[in-house]
């Protein structure tokens, strides 16, 4: 069964916590960065439900206790795409086919994808985001440098 995403929810999270750090999350800037966690943290605000899976679930108890797929762009990406596993679904969709509540993931002169980011404002088709290791909120994204830019779509969340 497949519960509904609120993009809105999602959103208005991003809104509030891009400039500044949710105290019940750990800040994982200046350790890897914090951009994943921040997003996660969006999903989860916008209906995401936690798996609590020890090798292949997504969830944060706190910065000991968490999955990979929380906080590692590559790990995220691989969950929300598996269809099979209980929390947040995505589907690879054109960048300038995103939703707001959609997520961005970006390669920047490395092998893999190493930023996430959260859709937040489209306007006259620009696309603008929130982010965490570099605060920023309703950035356009067409300002970050990339190689590559991956859209996941969200289509729900798996219970």
């Amino acid at each position: 069964m497949i519960k509904k995403y609120n993009r809105t929810l999602a959103v208005d999270y991003a809104k509030k916590w891009a400039l500044s750090h949710n105290p019940n999350y750990f800040y994982f800037d200046g350790i890897g960065g914090d951009c994943t966690n921040f997003v996660s943290q969006c999903l989860l605000a916008g209906g995401g439900v936690m798996n609590f899976d020890k090798y292949y679930g997504w969830f944060y108890v706190n910065q000991a206790v968490r999955s990979p797929s929380w906080a590692s762009v590559n790990y995220l990406r691989r969950f929300l795409l598996d269809k099979t596993l209980k929390g947040p679904l995505a589907e690879i969709k054109a960048v300038e086919k995103l939703e707001i509540g959609d997520i961005v993931q970006l390669r920047q002169n490395v092998l893999d994808f190493n930023h996430s980011l959260i859709v937040s404002k489209i306007e006259d088709k620009k696309i603008y985001v929130c982010a965490h290791s570099v605060a920023s909120l309703d950035r356009p994204l067409s300002s970050y440098e990339f190689e590559e830019a991956v859209g996941l779509h969200i289509l729900g969340t798996r219970i």
